[in-house]
Protein backbone atom coordinates (compact mmCIF):
# COMPACT_ATOMS: atom_id res chain seq x y z
CA UNK A 1 0.00 0.00 0.00
CA UNK A 2 3.00 2.12 0.20
CA UNK A 3 2.62 4.93 -2.21
CA UNK A 4 -1.53 5.35 -1.54
CA UNK A 5 -2.54 8.88 -1.43
CA UNK A 6 -5.68 10.18 0.42
CA UNK A 7 -7.20 13.71 0.26
CA UNK A 8 -9.07 15.00 2.63
CA UNK A 9 -11.36 18.33 3.73
CA UNK A 10 -11.96 19.81 7.06
CA UNK A 11 -14.11 22.59 7.84
CA UNK A 12 -13.35 25.84 9.86
CA UNK A 13 -14.86 25.94 13.25
CA UNK A 14 -16.17 28.66 16.12
CA UNK A 15 -14.31 27.68 19.31
CA UNK A 16 -14.71 28.44 22.82
CA UNK A 17 -18.92 29.50 22.21
CA UNK A 18 -17.99 32.39 24.26
CA UNK A 19 -19.23 30.37 27.74
CA UNK A 20 -17.66 27.11 26.88
CA UNK A 21 -13.54 28.35 26.68
CA UNK A 22 -11.86 25.61 25.35
CA UNK A 23 -14.17 23.26 25.63
CA UNK A 24 -17.13 23.63 23.31
CA UNK A 25 -17.07 24.53 19.58
CA UNK A 26 -18.96 23.94 16.26
CA UNK A 27 -17.94 23.65 13.04
CA UNK A 28 -18.87 25.41 10.06
CA UNK A 29 -19.49 25.04 6.24
CA UNK A 30 -17.81 26.93 3.47
CA UNK A 31 -14.68 27.47 4.44
CA UNK A 32 -11.72 24.72 5.18
CA UNK A 33 -8.01 22.93 5.28
CA UNK A 34 -7.42 20.31 2.95
CA UNK A 35 -4.36 17.73 3.11
CA UNK A 36 -2.86 15.50 0.79
CA UNK A 37 -1.22 12.62 2.43
CA UNK A 38 0.83 9.74 0.57
CA UNK A 39 2.37 6.69 2.67
CA UNK A 40 5.48 6.22 2.12
CA UNK A 41 8.08 3.55 2.74
CA UNK A 42 10.62 5.41 5.64
CA UNK A 43 9.63 5.55 8.55
CA UNK A 44 8.95 9.63 9.17
CA UNK A 45 6.62 12.15 8.50
CA UNK A 46 7.13 15.17 6.14
CA UNK A 47 5.40 18.07 4.95
CA UNK A 48 6.93 18.59 1.58
CA UNK A 49 3.58 21.32 0.33
CA UNK A 50 2.02 24.52 1.47
CA UNK A 51 -0.53 26.27 -0.48
CA UNK A 52 -2.95 28.78 -0.49
CA UNK A 53 -4.33 31.75 1.86
CA UNK A 54 -1.01 31.06 4.11
CA UNK A 55 2.35 29.40 3.27
CA UNK A 56 4.88 30.54 5.58
CA UNK A 57 3.64 27.91 8.19
CA UNK A 58 6.97 25.91 9.06
CA UNK A 59 8.01 22.77 6.97
CA UNK A 60 9.61 20.96 9.66
CA UNK A 61 6.74 18.42 10.77
CA UNK A 62 7.29 18.55 14.44
CA UNK A 63 6.25 22.47 14.47
CA UNK A 64 3.53 22.09 11.88
CA UNK A 65 0.26 21.16 13.71
CA UNK A 66 -0.14 18.10 10.43
CA UNK A 67 2.97 16.82 10.98
CA UNK A 68 3.12 16.71 14.74
CA UNK A 69 -0.88 15.22 14.92
CA UNK A 70 0.75 12.31 12.50
CA UNK A 71 3.83 11.92 14.15
CA UNK A 72 2.06 11.09 17.30
CA UNK A 73 -0.12 8.74 15.18
CA UNK A 74 3.04 6.80 14.22
CA UNK A 75 4.13 6.52 17.64
CA UNK A 76 1.44 5.25 19.12
CA UNK A 77 0.80 2.26 16.73
CA UNK A 78 4.44 1.93 16.16
CA UNK A 79 4.10 2.04 12.07
CA UNK A 80 6.91 0.64 10.01
CA UNK A 81 5.68 3.07 7.68
CA UNK A 82 5.72 7.20 7.07
CA UNK A 83 3.34 9.51 5.40
CA UNK A 84 4.19 12.74 2.76
CA UNK A 85 1.71 15.95 3.80
CA UNK A 86 0.88 18.63 1.29
CA UNK A 87 -1.24 21.28 2.60
CA UNK A 88 -4.08 23.49 0.64
CA UNK A 89 -4.95 26.17 3.31
CA UNK A 90 -8.21 28.02 3.07
CA UNK A 91 -8.72 29.10 6.90
CA UNK A 92 -6.25 32.15 7.40
CA UNK A 93 -4.45 31.47 10.39
CA UNK A 94 -4.88 34.21 13.27
CA UNK A 95 -8.53 34.19 12.76
CA UNK A 96 -10.20 32.37 15.01
CA UNK A 97 -11.89 30.07 12.53
CA UNK A 98 -9.59 26.87 13.45
CA UNK A 99 -6.62 27.47 10.62
CA UNK A 100 -4.17 25.42 12.88
CA UNK A 101 -6.76 22.96 14.01
CA UNK A 102 -8.42 22.42 10.37
CA UNK A 103 -4.67 21.12 9.33
CA UNK A 104 -3.96 18.63 11.35
CA UNK A 105 -7.22 17.41 11.45
CA UNK A 106 -7.39 16.73 7.77
CA UNK A 107 -4.27 15.33 7.49
CA UNK A 108 -5.03 12.95 10.39
CA UNK A 109 -8.22 11.76 8.34
CA UNK A 110 -6.37 11.20 5.66
CA UNK A 111 -3.65 9.44 6.65
CA UNK A 112 -6.14 7.02 8.61
CA UNK A 113 -7.41 6.66 5.63
CA UNK A 114 -3.93 4.77 4.54
CA UNK A 115 -4.06 2.79 7.52
CA UNK A 116 -4.03 -1.33 7.08
CA UNK A 117 -6.83 -1.31 9.24
CA UNK A 118 -8.04 2.28 9.96
CA UNK A 119 -9.09 3.91 13.38
CA UNK A 120 -12.17 4.85 14.52
CA UNK A 121 -12.97 9.01 14.35
CA UNK A 122 -12.43 9.09 18.49
CA UNK A 123 -9.13 7.15 18.45
CA UNK A 124 -7.96 10.10 16.40
CA UNK A 125 -9.18 12.74 18.63
CA UNK A 126 -5.53 12.31 20.90
CA UNK A 127 -3.31 12.84 17.95
CA UNK A 128 -5.21 15.82 16.88
CA UNK A 129 -4.72 17.29 20.43
CA UNK A 130 -1.31 16.93 20.48
CA UNK A 131 -1.24 18.20 16.84
CA UNK A 132 -3.40 21.46 18.07
CA UNK A 133 -0.99 21.80 20.74
CA UNK A 134 2.09 23.40 18.32
CA UNK A 135 0.33 26.18 17.68
CA UNK A 136 -1.84 26.66 20.77
CA UNK A 137 0.58 25.77 23.46
CA UNK A 138 -2.24 23.88 25.04
CA UNK A 139 -4.52 20.60 25.24
CA UNK A 140 -8.14 21.66 24.20
CA UNK A 141 -10.18 20.43 22.16
CA UNK A 142 -12.45 22.82 20.86
CA UNK A 143 -11.68 23.29 17.85
CA UNK A 144 -10.15 19.74 16.30
CA UNK A 145 -13.40 17.86 18.27
CA UNK A 146 -15.78 19.74 16.17
CA UNK A 147 -14.19 18.98 12.79
CA UNK A 148 -13.94 15.33 13.83
CA UNK A 149 -17.58 14.73 14.69
CA UNK A 150 -19.15 17.39 12.85
CA UNK A 151 -22.02 20.00 14.63
CA UNK A 152 -21.71 21.38 18.54
CA UNK A 153 -19.27 19.42 20.30
CA UNK A 154 -17.88 19.15 24.04
CA UNK A 155 -14.25 18.75 24.12
CA UNK A 156 -12.45 17.35 27.56
CA UNK A 157 -9.13 16.37 27.27
CA UNK A 158 -10.30 12.58 27.59
CA UNK A 159 -12.99 12.36 24.91
CA UNK A 160 -15.21 14.39 22.83
CA UNK A 161 -19.38 14.44 22.75
CA UNK A 162 -21.45 15.42 20.29
CA UNK A 163 -24.18 17.87 21.96
CA UNK A 164 -27.65 18.10 19.72
CA UNK A 165 -28.65 21.04 18.52
CA UNK A 166 -31.69 22.27 16.49
CA UNK A 167 -31.17 21.27 12.30
CA UNK A 168 -32.87 25.16 11.81
CA UNK A 169 -30.47 27.46 14.40
CA UNK A 170 -27.64 28.84 12.13
CA UNK A 171 -24.47 31.01 12.83
CA UNK A 172 -22.98 33.56 11.17
CA UNK A 173 -19.20 34.55 11.14
CA UNK A 174 -17.92 37.53 10.28
CA UNK A 175 -13.90 37.79 9.91
CA UNK A 176 -12.08 41.10 9.92
CA UNK A 177 -9.41 41.09 7.83
CA UNK A 178 -7.08 41.19 10.66
CA UNK A 179 -4.61 39.03 12.52
CA UNK A 180 -4.70 37.97 16.00
CA UNK A 181 -2.60 35.08 17.27
CA UNK A 182 -4.21 32.53 19.44
CA UNK A 183 -1.01 32.84 21.99
CA UNK A 184 -1.28 36.76 22.73
CA UNK A 185 -5.14 36.13 23.06
CA UNK A 186 -4.35 33.44 25.10
CA UNK A 187 -1.90 36.62 26.85
CA UNK A 188 -4.49 38.45 27.78
CA UNK A 189 -6.18 36.13 30.18
CA UNK A 190 -3.44 36.71 32.57
CA UNK A 191 -4.41 37.38 35.86
CA UNK A 192 -6.87 36.21 38.63
CA UNK A 193 -10.27 35.73 38.22
CA UNK A 194 -13.20 36.11 41.62
CA UNK A 195 -14.89 33.09 42.21
CA UNK A 196 -18.15 34.64 41.72
CA UNK A 197 -16.97 35.04 37.77
CA UNK A 198 -16.28 31.25 37.73
CA UNK A 199 -19.90 30.37 39.31
CA UNK A 200 -21.70 33.08 36.56
CA UNK A 201 -19.62 31.70 33.78
CA UNK A 202 -20.64 27.71 35.08
CA UNK A 203 -24.46 29.11 35.08
CA UNK A 204 -23.99 31.07 31.31
CA UNK A 205 -22.85 27.26 29.89
CA UNK A 206 -25.57 25.46 31.64
CA UNK A 207 -27.93 27.18 30.44
CA UNK A 208 -26.29 27.14 26.81
CA UNK A 209 -25.60 23.27 26.68
CA UNK A 210 -29.42 22.48 28.41
CA UNK A 211 -31.08 24.84 25.68
CA UNK A 212 -29.22 23.16 22.72
CA UNK A 213 -30.19 19.76 23.64
CA UNK A 214 -33.87 21.08 24.79
CA UNK A 215 -34.43 23.17 21.45
CA UNK A 216 -34.65 25.75 23.84
CA UNK A 217 -33.51 28.98 22.21
CA UNK A 218 -34.86 31.28 25.66
CA UNK A 219 -32.52 29.15 27.53
CA UNK A 220 -29.33 30.06 25.45
CA UNK A 221 -30.46 33.73 25.16
CA UNK A 222 -30.19 33.58 28.52
CA UNK A 223 -26.80 31.80 28.68
CA UNK A 224 -24.75 33.22 25.70
CA UNK A 225 -23.24 35.60 27.29
CA UNK A 226 -19.41 35.55 28.01
CA UNK A 227 -18.82 37.37 31.36
CA UNK A 228 -15.32 35.70 31.94
CA UNK A 229 -12.98 35.56 28.93
CA UNK A 230 -14.78 38.09 26.74
CA UNK A 231 -14.18 41.16 28.74
CA UNK A 232 -10.74 40.24 28.39
CA UNK A 233 -9.99 40.00 25.02
CA UNK A 234 -12.76 42.41 23.55
CA UNK A 235 -10.28 45.17 23.67
CA UNK A 236 -7.77 43.23 21.38
CA UNK A 237 -10.70 43.58 18.34
CA UNK A 238 -11.03 47.02 16.68
CA UNK A 239 -15.15 46.91 16.87
CA UNK A 240 -15.98 44.43 18.84
CA UNK A 241 -18.53 46.10 20.59
CA UNK A 242 -20.14 47.75 17.31
CA UNK A 243 -20.12 44.03 15.79
CA UNK A 244 -22.11 42.47 18.94
CA UNK A 245 -24.34 44.89 19.02
CA UNK A 246 -25.22 44.58 15.81
CA UNK A 247 -26.10 41.15 15.76
CA UNK A 248 -27.62 41.62 19.07
CA UNK A 249 -29.63 44.24 17.58
CA UNK A 250 -30.46 41.38 14.86
CA UNK A 251 -32.36 39.13 17.11
CA UNK A 252 -29.28 37.08 18.01
CA UNK A 253 -29.16 34.94 20.71
CA UNK A 254 -26.46 35.42 21.69
CA UNK A 255 -22.35 37.00 20.07
CA UNK A 256 -18.89 36.33 21.14
CA UNK A 257 -15.50 36.10 19.85
CA UNK A 258 -14.81 33.28 17.85
CA UNK A 259 -11.94 31.27 19.22
CA UNK A 260 -9.56 33.88 19.89
CA UNK A 261 -10.75 36.32 17.69
CA UNK A 262 -10.72 38.51 15.93
CA UNK A 263 -13.89 37.20 14.19
CA UNK A 264 -16.99 37.55 15.67
CA UNK A 265 -20.28 34.89 15.77
CA UNK A 266 -23.42 34.97 16.39
CA UNK A 267 -26.36 32.45 16.65
CA UNK A 268 -29.32 32.80 15.21
CA UNK A 269 -32.72 30.37 15.51
CA UNK A 270 -32.64 30.32 11.07
CA UNK A 271 -30.69 30.71 8.38
CA UNK A 272 -32.08 34.25 7.08
CA UNK A 273 -32.01 35.64 10.20
CA UNK A 274 -27.72 34.82 10.57
CA UNK A 275 -27.55 35.98 6.52
CA UNK A 276 -29.10 39.70 7.56
CA UNK A 277 -27.22 40.15 10.38
CA UNK A 278 -24.25 39.03 8.78
CA UNK A 279 -24.84 42.31 6.42
CA UNK A 280 -24.43 44.73 9.38
CA UNK A 281 -22.20 43.00 11.37
CA UNK A 282 -20.00 43.31 8.42
CA UNK A 283 -20.49 46.71 8.22
CA UNK A 284 -19.78 47.93 11.52
CA UNK A 285 -16.22 46.38 11.04
CA UNK A 286 -16.25 48.25 7.75
CA UNK A 287 -17.15 51.63 10.01
CA UNK A 288 -13.69 50.61 11.88
CA UNK A 289 -11.21 50.24 9.26
CA UNK A 290 -11.86 47.04 8.39
CA UNK A 291 -12.94 44.49 5.39
CA UNK A 292 -14.59 41.28 6.33
CA UNK A 293 -15.57 37.72 5.31
CA UNK A 294 -18.95 36.54 6.44
CA UNK A 295 -19.74 33.20 6.65
CA UNK A 296 -23.25 31.47 7.00
CA UNK A 297 -23.34 28.13 8.53
CA UNK A 298 -25.65 25.76 10.30
CA UNK A 299 -24.50 25.38 14.04
CA UNK A 300 -24.74 21.45 12.98
CA UNK A 301 -21.76 22.10 10.74
CA UNK A 302 -19.88 19.00 8.77
CA UNK A 303 -17.34 16.52 10.03
CA UNK A 304 -14.02 16.53 7.92
CA UNK A 305 -13.89 13.79 5.58
CA UNK A 306 -12.13 11.87 2.65
CA UNK A 307 -12.48 13.66 -0.93
CA UNK A 308 -13.38 10.89 -3.67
Amino acid sequence: MNGATARAFSPGSVGNIGVGFDIIGHSITGIGDIATVRRIDEPTVRITAIRGTVTDLPLEAERNTAGAALISLRALLELPFGFEVELDKGIPLGSGLGGSAASCVAALVAANALLDAPLDVHALYPHALAGEAVASGGLHGDNVGPMLLGGLVLATAERMTRIDVPASWHCVVVHPHAVLETRRAREALAGTYALREFVAQSAQLAQVLLGCERGDAALVRAGLDDVLVEPRRAPLITGFAEVKKAALDADAMGASISGAGPSVFAWFEDHDAAELAGISMSAAFTAAGFASDVHVSPIAGPAASVLA
